[in-house]
């Protein structure tokens, strides 16, 4: 079986497809901290012609219909970082206060990026990508059932506005920290994900919710021939 066809031209063509989600597991901790959709990624070999393809990348702990990033819909550099992705987890049990590019592995991350641009041919150029990061407590009271609804909508709401290349949340610890982050190709794209209903629901039932939150906004730079990279403050460039 090959992509299915729309019948629409999609705005970024995509060169080399991905596995359908579908032969990707949907458990949580293996999304979470296995890297198990990186499952998805092809390496040209040609008995993989045999398994069903898609441009449908699971790019969050939700293996779901809705969660889902149709690459179609970025250009080349963004389908490239969104496949590389694929592969971030953390690299240390204690995520949820330590720092934020020691907490994962993104030099690994960035080395599959390499690999991935080299294989399509494609020349990198330096640029940026919009990092949020959100830190925790949650309270003892708070209702798992009605956080896990309102973080799943608030996820499909993201992905529908388009631009989310990766969202990523951790569990919390005995102390009920946690962690999670979203990166964006851009901060338009990360203003526009937030304005559905149900993200002001979220806004509105934090109090209920959490002891403490706090947001953090960074810059992803990955330099030219990815050969570096280097996450900082978000900063307006002029």
């Amino acid at each position: 079986m090959g992509s299915i066809d729309n019948g629409s031209k999609p705005a970024h063509p995509l060169k080399t497809p991905v596995f359908h989600h579908s032969l990707v597991t949907d458990d949580f901790d293996a999304l979470k901290f296995q890297a198990a959709s990186s499952l998805q990624l092809q390496q040209g070999l040609k008995y993989q012609d045999a398994a069903s393809s898609s441009s449908h990348l699971i790019t969050s702990p939700y293996n779901e219909e809705g969660h889902l990033l149709d690459l179609n819909t970025v250009d080349t550099a963004n389908q490239l970082l969104a496949k590389a992705l694929t592969v971030l987890k953390p690299i240390r049990q204690d995520y949820a206060t330590a720092g934020y590019a020691e907490s994962f592995n993104w030099q690994f991350v960035i080395d599959v990026l390499r690999d991935l641009a080299a294989a399509e041919g494609y020349e990198w150029k330096e640029q940026s990508f919009y990092v949020v990061t959100f830190r925790s407590i949650l309270l003892a009271s708070a209702d798992p059932d009605r956080l896990t609804e309102l973080d799943s909508h608030s996820h499909e709401e993201a992905t529908t506005s388009g631009g989310l290349l990766k969202y990523w949340f951790g569990t919390k610890d005995q102390k009920l920290r946690n962690l999670a982050t979203c990166i964006w190709r851009s901060r338009e794209d990360a203003r526009l994900g937030g304005l559905g209903p149900w993200h002001k629901h979220a806004r509105a039932a934090a109090r209920q919710m959490y002891e403490k939150i706090e947001f953090t906004t960074l810059r992803l730079v990955i330099g030219d021939g990815v050969d570096r990279w280097d996450i900082v403050d978000w900063k307006e460039t002029a």
